[in-house]
């Protein structure tokens, strides 16, 4: 049971407002490329400008969080307020969104798979719509092809074809995002096509930038891995049993796809070595959370690498995205690849089995190869 008292409400209100001052700060130097350590002249309207970025990106989280939050107390089940994460590197802006997200913890118990399911479905649905509401304003709302030039006035001497000139002159690196099938689908059929920006300039884009983060963090949440709100899915579609087996397989595929590329045959010997023996380790280590055999773990890590380097090897184009190691890190350490077994297995209804898959369709749509790309 949970003790709510005023430090317990204080507290989740402190996290919030940090969250959403950092998000703003975050938000600001993104929209506006000042950056507030860096730029003398930042002042308290780049601030609120980063407010077109904050406010839908913490609406859609909020919105998810509680989804579960209320699924959570229709079933009786005890569960936590949100806990904000605020995290705003200043110093490294190229990488700060201003927050970690957010969390609930149920303190249960969770009884049966129905439940396990109806709770963590609720978050990335609920998220998921008011994403669409999101990208669909910013599509039909893009200003005009000039907007650029009062981010990046240097561009201006180009005319439209600054993507020409550019950035192969950047001296300081940028971020090009990647793309879903949803998202490319917004850009294909809503947004007027003479507006549409360069993919290394969206994050100046503040609705079209919440909207990508949100489908890309819908993505994450719904892997169909452990935990996760999509190992929820799984384990309510397929049962304890066959969510292990799947759980399993997609942690492979998805660690075999992050760590394409990542080590290459061109450094020299003893470099190569290095790397080699040093990523094989993180592997090994990320995979001891499996319950294996230490024998079995070493095996496994030895061969993933090895499947990676032959595929990098023939097909040299075919890279993956090394961010995602981190959660591959994260999934076999603390998360977990496994699920916990509910006592009352009775299976979904139809119409729970039905929003299942659309959920895993949704998953496959806002799923990103290489969402973000450091140019």
């Amino acid at each position: 049971m949970i003790e709510k008292n005023k430090r317990y409400y204080a507290k989740k209100i402190l996290l919030f407002v940090l969250t959403f001052i950092t998000t703003t700060l975050a938000g600001s130097e993104w929209v506006t490329n000042r950056i507030i350590f860096y730029s003398p002249d930042y002042s308290w309207s780049d601030f609120m400008a980063g407010m077109e970025y904050s406010i839908p990106f913490l609406l859609i989280l909020t919105v998810h969080e509680f989804g579960h939050f209320f699924t959570a107390k229709y079933h009786k089940v005890e569960v936590s307020l949100p806990n904000y994460i605020p995290l705003w590197l200043g110093f490294l802006p190229s990488v700060s969104f201003g927050t970690m997200g957010a969390l609930i913890r149920i303190v249960g118990p969770i009884k049966s798979r129905k439940q396990f399911f109806d709770i963590g479905i609720a978050g990335p649905i609920a998220g998921f719509v008011v994403a669409l509401g999101v990208l669909f304003y910013g599509f039909t709302h893009l200003p005009e092809p000039e907007y650029i030039f009062e981010i990046h006035p240097e561009y201006e001497q180009y005319g439209l074809d600054y993507a020409d000139h550019v950035y192969d002159d950047q001296e300081m690196a940028s971020i090009s995002l990647g793309n879903s099938l949803l998202f490319s689908w917004f850009e294909n059929n809503i947004a007027d096509p003479e507006k549409l920006p360069n993919h290394r300039e969206i994050v100046h884009y503040p609705y079209l930038f919440a909207g990508f983060l949100a489908l890309f963090f819908t993505a994450l949440n719904l892997i169909p891995i452990g935990q996760l709100d999509g190992g929820h899915v799984i384990y309510g579609l397929f049962g304890a049993k066959n969510h292990q087996y799947i759980a399993f397989s997609l942690y492979m595929i998805f660690t075999f796809v992050a760590g394409l590329g990542l080590i290459t045959a061109g450094t020299d010997l003893g470099t190569f070595a290095l790397y080699s023996a040093l990523y094989v380790g993180f592997l090994y280590f990320s995979f001891k959370g499996l319950g294996l055999q230490q024998s079995t773990t070493l095996m496994i890590a030895v061969s993933m690498f090895a499947m990676q380097y032959l595929t990098s090897y023939l097909f040299p184009s075919v890279t993956g995205f090394s961010g995602y190691l981190l959660f591959v890190f994260l999934l076999g350490r603390l998360i977990g690849v496994k699920h916990p077994v509910a006592p009352d297995d009775t299976p979904l209804s139809t119409g729970r089995k039905v929003l299942g898959w659309i959920c895993l369709i949704i998953f496959v749509i806002c799923y990103s190869f290489e969402p973000l790309v450091l140019e």
